[in-house]
């Protein structure tokens, strides 16, 4: 069976213990998207709430030079309707648990981002609780065609490692995780921190980082990168104290193709 089939599979079932789907977390409906006509309605367009906000992204998840290439950087760049580089689709969505079990993801990242109480462990941190973060794929998709390419790193999360284009499915390096466990209250905002599949530091995980000081119309361009996450962790969900994060580290996502601009 291949990785998607496993984690349709795995998610029509464990989903259904408490799982939330990735994609709604971070989305909220706009008029005035970016992704190209051809890319359509199933695209998404992702944005640092550094640079903007849902009704004015001004700024998107980028493939530098539209290369379909392995390694090859991605960046932010201005909002456009016929850039085929701001092509991106969430693939396989589901839940932490859901690519823990098959195999994505590390039993330790399993345990604080997708425990499931006496089904994949047989409790979460000595407490009888579900802690299941969505998590999904970024597929590079230029024009709507699938490039087996996903926003990712090269090797395991560090600070400062580069993102950059990575064969899809391969390994927990091309996933990335929507940070309720740490920060519960800010997915409710539409924005959140994502966390690298990789992650194997859980007091301050590596998530998605735009540079420090970093601007996307400097040159060269910022390249995105994975950092430790910044601010207060507030332990386990529902305790809804407004976090204290930092924007850069913070992504939101709309649907859909622009009818104009």
């Amino acid at each position: 069976m291949s990785i998607k089939s496993k984690l349709l599979a795995a998610a029509a079932t464990l989903t259904l213990v408490g799982g939330v789907g990735a994609a709604g977390v971070l989305a909220t409906a706009t008029t005035a998207n970016a992704i190209t006509p051809s890319c359509g309605a199933t695209c998404v367009d992702i944005f640092s709430r550094q640079f903007g906000h849902h009704f004015a992204t001004n700024y998107l998840l980028d493939v530098w030079r539209q290369h379909i290439t392995i390694g090859q950087p991605i960046i932010l760049y201005r909002t456009s309707n016929n850039d085929i580089a701001e092509d991106f689709r969430l693939e396989f969505q589901g839940t932490v648990a859901d690519f823990f079990a098959v195999g994505m993801v590390s039993a330790a990242l399993a345990l604080h981002y997708g425990c499931i109480a006496g089904v994949n462990f047989p409790d979460c941190f000595g407490l009888q609780v579900t802690v299941n973060d969505p998590a999904f794929e970024i597929e590079y998709t230029p024009l709507g065609q699938f490039s087996g390419l996903c926003v990712g790193v090269a090797s395991t999360a560090v600070q400062e490692e580069k993102v950059s284009l990575q064969e899809c499915g391969a390994s927990s390096k091309t996933v990335w995780v929507v940070d309720i466990f740490d920060q519960p209250f800010t997915f409710f905002t539409g924005y959140a921190p994502l966390i690298n599949g990789s992650d194997t530091n859980f007091s301050q995980p590596f998530v998605l980082t735009y540079p420090q000081s970093g601007f996307p119309t400097d040159k060269p361009r910022p390249v995105l990168e994975v950092d430790n996450l910044q601010g207060f962790s507030h332990g386990f969900p529902p305790i809804l104290n407004y976090p204290s994060l930092v924007d850069n580290q913070l992504w939101g996502a709309d649907f859909g193709a622009l009818t104009h601009g």
